[in-house]
Order: structure tokens, then sequence, then C-alpha cells
């Protein structure tokens, strides 16, 4: 009991899939990871609230919460649920190149220490800024409100050089008329500038991370505030970018 793939006796007689029983409409796998999904966005919930952004019936999204604490991945809150410790787990495992973590963290450390700043390694997925990883001076007084949110807007300079530099069509929205000026730039210069854009106090310089055949698949951040020097940090995070992307192309 308490698994997501409960099945009825007709069901499993039929032989049919747990993923193709219908719940709400979809199946139970679509209304399990919607439900986590609703969670993200919220950081925690009641089933109501759940259930509603998800489309399914409050018993339906009570239920599979239920099976998904079972699994750790989710946790009950005195004001319903949140992401569980598994989720959070299973996420540190992810990179959308093998090795990209381990090759970068070496680099990126020596980066960090050296300009006192905060450096990260940020993919782009789903129109969004991911940060794979960060390290650096994150106090209570960093200089970046975001350095808790492994979830960024694509426009940070670290989404910039990404977006700058990836396949036109991406789930962006509208662009600003702007934007094609300043990827070209971004694509020339090689780097990406945020100047207290995105949050007040927070300066950014990010330069893109490539693969075998130069292939984009990451950049490379290095977070401050206004009193440092953007151009200053530019060579520095240029050639710890030239070494990551080197070691990843296995030279």
């Amino acid at each position: 009991m308490g698994r997501l793939d409960r099945l009825s006796e007709p069901e499993r007689a039929a032989g049919r899939s747990p993923i193709a029983r219908d719940v709400g409409g979809r199946s139970v796998l679509e209304g399990a990871f919607g439900l986590l999904e609703a969670l993200e966005r919220a950081g925690q919930a009641g089933p109501t609230r759940l259930a509603a952004e998800c489309g399914l019936p409050k018993t339906t999204a009570y239920r599979l919460l239920e099976q998904l604490v079972e699994l750790g991945a989710v946790e009950r809150s005195r004001t319903g649920y949140r992401m569980g410790a598994r989720m959070f787990r299973l996420g540190q495992t992810w990179q959308p190149y093998p090795g990209l973590r381990s090759v970068a963290r070496g680099p990126a450390r020596r980066l960090a220490r050296a300009t006192g700043t905060v450096v990260g390694v940020n993919v782009l997925r789903e129109g969004r800024t991911l940060v794979l990883d960060r390290t650096g001076c994150e106090t209570d007084e960093a200089p970046d409100p975001l350095l808790n949110s492994a979830v960024r807007p694509w426009f940070t300079a670290a989404g910039k050089v990404l977006v700058a530099g990836a396949h036109p069509r991406l789930p962006l929205g509208p662009l600003p008329s702007s934007w094609r000026q300043e990827s070209a730039a971004i694509r020339d210069r090689g780097v990406a500038f945020d100047r207290e854009e995105v949050v007040a106090g927070v300066c950014c310089v990010a330069v893109p991370l490539y693969g075998p055949g130069g292939v984009l698949l990451a950049s490379l951040s290095v977070v401050t505030d206004p009193a440092h020097s953007l151009d200053r940090l530019v060579d520095v995070a240029r050639q710890t970018g030239r070494t990551i992307s080197a070691r990843l192309r296995g030279r």
C-alpha cells in the first residue's frame, strides 16, 4: 500500500500499466508530478489549493499527496504539504552533461576565493535559469537575495549568456525589442552583464561553458555587489570558463 501504482483487480487482469490509469483525465504519474510542480511554486500549501491548481478532485489530490509522503517525495507541514527531502536528494544528482558538476567545482571555488564573490554553474531549462552548483561567500549579508533559490529568471546574466547562444525557439515569451542587439553583443564578447537590472545591489558577470563539439552546455556566473568593477572580473571569469570548457572536452 501507499504506492503510486496501485491497480484494481480488473486492471491487473487486463494488464493495464499504472501510467495509463486516469486520475481526473490524466495518468497517476501526471497527477503526482502536477502536484509536485504546484508545491514547487507554492513552497507549501494545503490539499484544497493544490487540487485546484492541478485541476484534480480534492480527494484524489489528498490520496496522491499521502502516497508521495510515504515515498518521501513530500512532507507534511503546519499548513499542509511541502517538498520532501527525497526530491532534494534526487535533484542534486541531475546535470545536463556527465561530469559537469565535478569538472566545474574546483575552478569555480578557486575563482570565488580569488575574487571574494559567489560563483555559480547554471543551465537553461523551460525558459528558466537553473543553478546547478554555487560556491563563495554565501552569508546572511550575501548580495543576492536569490541565492537561496535554485531557479531564477532567464534574464539574469547567467541566463542571458545561455539564451544568446541557444536555439531561437525557446519558451521565453515576448522578448524586449532591445534583445536582438544585446544578444549579438553577448555572442560577440562572450560575456553577459547584470548591473542591478534584476535585483538592486546585485551585479553579475556570466560566461558560457562549452562541451565537445563546441556545444553550449552551461554558464559560469560571478555574483557581486556594485562596489566591484564588473569589467575587472571579465578576464578571470573568461579564463575560468575556458579552463572548465577544456576539461569538459577532455583536453
